[in-house]
């Protein structure tokens, strides 16, 4: 005779330089028993597998822009439960995924499949899963994201980590939202590739002056969705920056540095 699901069950806990990660899994009475994977970063709550309209439409609206091209190579920052990286794998248009996650644990709980779509992931070969401080490669052109093809770019940049452009996981977090950082991030792109950003808050009208300094096209795109544990519509924002604005010469030169590095 089989046991009924806990209804609460903590998978992974580990201590780390930003506090305690924790992932833990619920049962939802109130939602025919609806099974929930959720992370907690010390006294924050990071993601949900409850509400993932915005994740997948970070993947979707950027990937979007790029209409014209096949062949993608994308890289997402931030794995957490892995639903922006797993929309963008639907496109059958990328061929490449790298994705760039801080947390050693974060890519352990997708290759143990202790997240519903870590095998998904860790077995599609278009994906690579990375250990590495997305915010230290961005800042660093010369090198990049990949850390086997130094200076190589991309057609489209994803970005999910911090709450926010003004409330950020780590203080150091803080320069890449800024016009330097973006315009390293841009010298990471191929011509007219495309920047996206999950957003907590509403379209931030002080960061998107920053983008447009560096990008020619830029908008702030409000996704709306249901929260059905509050019974009420909730809303988060996605920026897009495409085509940026100078060519490599000329963003390494805002910035006082040569155009390789």
């Amino acid at each position: 005779m089989s046991s009924a699901p806990r209804l609460f069950e903590e998978l992974d806990f580990r201590r780390t330089p930003m506090g305690d990660l924790i992932l833990r899994r619920r049962v939802v009475p109130a939602l025919d028993h609806r099974e929930v994977h959720e992370v907690i970063l010390g006294d924050a709550f990071l993601m949900s597998s409850l509400q993932t309209e915005v994740e997948t439409a970070l993947a979707t609206l950027g990937l979007a822009e790029l209409e014209d091209r096949d062949d993608l190579s994308v890289v997402v920052g931030g794995l957490g439960l892995g639903y922006t990286a797993a929309a963008a794998l639907v496109d059958p248009r990328v061929a490449s995924l790298l994705v760039v996650e801080a947390m050693d644990a974060v890519i352990d709980w997708h290759r143990r499949e202790l997240v519903p779509l870590g095998r998904q992931l860790s077995t599609d070969p278009r994906c690579r899963l990375v250990h590495g401080d997305f915010f230290a490669l961005a800042a660093n052109p010369q090198q990049g994201f990949d850390l086997d093809q130094p200076g190589r770019r991309f057609d489209a940049v994803l970005l999910d980590v911090d709450h926010s452009p003004t409330k950020w996981l780590h203080p150091s977090h803080a320069a890449f939202y800024q016009p330097r950082g973006m315009a390293r991030l841009a010298r990471q792109l191929t011509a007219g590739g495309v920047f996206g950003l999950w957003s907590d808050d509403p379209p931030d009208a002080v960061y998107l002056d920053v983008l447009g300094q560096v990008f020619a096209d830029v908008r702030a795109e409000v996704v709306r969705f249901d929260n059905p544990l509050q019974d009420r519509p909730a809303a988060s924002t996605v920026y897009l920056a495409s085509s940026p604005a100078f060519d490599d010469n000329q963003l390494a030169g805002a910035q006082g540095e040569p155009a390789g590095g």
